[in-house]
């Protein structure tokens, strides 16, 4: 009514479209960068490592390459990964990550973006004729991405060039951030990172609202925001920390179970 604000410092921020919500608030946002523990195979544990607090207009993606800092500083140890949402995308910011600390940061591509070679054609990797590629490794000194023809049944038997083909194709990390980077997006690790692992990030800050109460409570307050969010750390911190402390019966299929990567989310 008096066209301010009532919280000192809030600022209107953009959500994620839902049915029944309006595409804008007011307030704050909570940015956090959680590990995720590969140790309780029974249960899902993102424990925060580094967390801001600020205006919800604030860019997400300037709270990223601070986060990474500060676990060198404190903790002496980065992530390998980072997986973040679309809002995170920085193209600079991926490619300073991936050379200067060799962290790598995975995101969706948007539609407005273009595709690179080798996918000139779609997400599937291809050779200048055609031929599907399959990513193969990362030549860490160079920074080339090594893709190559790994079907029993490749069309290269029909092809003009197959003579004077080596079947492996290198492409620069840097040609495209989002598709390449240190992880291809469109390869089966990277596939895995983002449908199967970042959809928890949700759900856990969710859980933490709900055992919390913070959904019932008003923040009038940056100061009074940050507090807050340091008292949700720490006790998610002591959930997993006592999860941990717990014993448990290995699980029947243990042997069958991949290892995993050392990640971040946000």
């Amino acid at each position: 009514m008096t066209g301010k604000f009532s919280a000192q410092g809030a600022a209107v921020g953009a959500r994620t479209i839902k049915t029944g919500q309006s595409r804008w608030f007011v307030g704050y946002k909570k940015h956090t960068l959680r590990l995720w523990l590969p140790q309780r195979r029974d249960k899902i544990l993102l424990v925060p490592l580094v967390s801001w607090a600020a205006p919800a207009n604030r860019n997400e993606t300037r709270f990223v390459k601070p986060s990474v800092e500060l676990c060198l500083k404190r903790l002496h140890w980065m992530p390998d990964l980072i997986v973040g949402d679309m809002a995170y995308v920085n193209l600079e910011l991926q490619k300073d990550l991936r050379e200067r600390l060799g962290v790598g940061f995975l995101t969706k591509i948007r539609s407005d973006m273009k595709w690179a070679p080798p996918f000139d054609h779609g997400p599937t990797a291809c050779c200048p004729q055609g031929q599907p590629l399959n990513w193969l490794e990362l030549d860490g000194r160079q920074q080339l991405h090594w893709f190559g023809v790994t079907d029993t049944q490749p069309l290269c038997q029909w092809c003009w060039q197959q003579s004077t083909c080596a079947r492996q194709f290198s492409y620069p990390a840097h040609q495209h951030e989002i598709l390449l980077g240190r992880i291809p997006l469109t390869s089966r690790t990277g596939q895995v990172l983002l449908n199967q692992v970042r959809c928890w990030i949700e759900p856990a800050q969710s859980f933490e609202k709900n055992q919390l109460g913070l959904n019932q409570m008003f923040f009038n307050s940056l100061r009074f925001t940050w507090v807050m969010c340091l008292l949700a750390d720490a006790a998610v911190l002591l959930r997993a920390h006592a999860l941990l402390q717990k014993t448990s019966p290995p699980p029947l299929l243990r042997n069958l179970m991949p290892s995993q990567l050392s990640l971040g989310l946000l």
